[in-house]
């Protein structure tokens, strides 16, 4: 199988057997990250990381994963690049693309790391955007498999906001993968009717069930994986907290839920997480809302059950995969 060339912009783009060979290939990869043997067979390439999102997680494992591949990267900060300010999306796309071998976007309307791909002749990688975060749900994927040693069947539960991209991309992947999802909300929450409708054809040819549940109790009974995300995403309004706070919080993930589910079910969160006053965002919300936690209680994000850190591993090396793949 090759994937040399290609974009990744969202998983609906690959087939189930893509993704399983990038998953493969992500294993291979850490393996030998693990055993210390060299792997930097992209030598001589260069990688251009556009952030007009900060992030931790997302940058460490691109330029942790390009310098293991061989490749120099260059980071471009939402002041560092003119991207839509000063330079067009079509005319940055190729400036880049004759400069580098392989370009990533993290950001903000999917539309942006659409353009980007229709105008470079190099791959382009979504780091993010307001709908997709394909990258994450290829880690949260692979660590599902490392725990359970398989990924059709497993009942994946997410709990809140699922309207963007963490929602999406997981109801996606585990579509793709021949899951069990369930988005566990209100129904204002839920993915949007286009993507569950799509999603719903790709489940009649994997045997992935999808179901959108409002009864915590009911959605978490006998599931494997509880996932999820902070209430109130970078770049929305303060002024929504209070509604997220009012209507999510009886779908935090918190002890009693976790023992519902059963002492097998995992803890899984893309992070940064609020489930403790130890960020100036957790404190200043916790006290405002008399709360000491919001998606997460701290006894589940610390406990043995949570994989969140194995999780955060995992994105430098699916991230490596990915490049690897579309670049070698």
């Amino acid at each position: 199988m090759t994937l040399k060339g290609r974009d990744f912009l969202t998983l609906l783009d690959f087939t189930p057997a893509e993704i399983e060979y990038l998953l493969d290939l992500s294993a291979e990869l850490k393996e030998k990250k693990k055993n210390g043997i060299l792997h930097d067979e992209l030598r001589g390439k260069n990688v251009a990381l556009i952030f007009e999102k900060t992030s931790t997680r997302t940058r460490s494992s691109f330029e942790v994963a390009a310098h293991d591949l061989g490749m120099g990267t260059t980071y471009l900060d939402p002041s560092g690049s003119q991207i839509g300010k000063k330079e067009s999306i079509a005319d940055t796309a190729r400036v880049l693309a004759g400069i580098f071998d392989g370009i990533e976007y993290r950001g903000y309307g999917q539309e942006i790391v659409e353009e980007l791909a229709d105008y470079s002749d190099v791959p382009v990688w979504n780091g993010l955007t307001n709908e997709y975060h394909p990258t994450q749900i290829l880690a949260d994927l692979l660590t599902i498999r490392e725990h359970f040693g398989r990924l059709k069947g497993i009942k994946f539960v997410y709990m809140g906001d699922a309207r963007y991209n963490m929602g999406n991309s997981l109801m996606i992947g585990c579509a793709k993968m021949g899951l069990d999802f369930t988005a566990c909300a209100p129904a204002k929450y839920f993915p949007s009717k286009e993507l569950i409708e799509k999603c719903e054809d790709i489940a009649k040819e994997t045997g992935a069930g999808l179901h959108f549940v409002e009864d915590p109790a009911e959605a978490v009974k006998g599931a494997d994986v509880i996932c999820t995300d902070v209430w109130v995403s970078m770049g929305e309004p303060i002024e929504v907290w209070e509604e997220r706070v009012k209507e999510l919080t009886p779908y935090q993930v918190n002890k009693e839920k976790m023992d519902i589910a059963g002492k097998d079910c995992i803890f899984m969160h893309c992070l940064p997480s609020y489930h403790d006053h130890k960020t100036a965002v957790g404190k200043e919300m916790g006290e405002k809302f008399g709360m000491e936690a919001f998606e997460v209680t701290n006894d589940v994000f610390e406990s043995e059950a949570s994989v969140v850190f194995q999780e955060a591993e995992n994105r430098m090396h699916t991230i490596k995969a990915v490049m690897l793949a579309t670049l070698k």
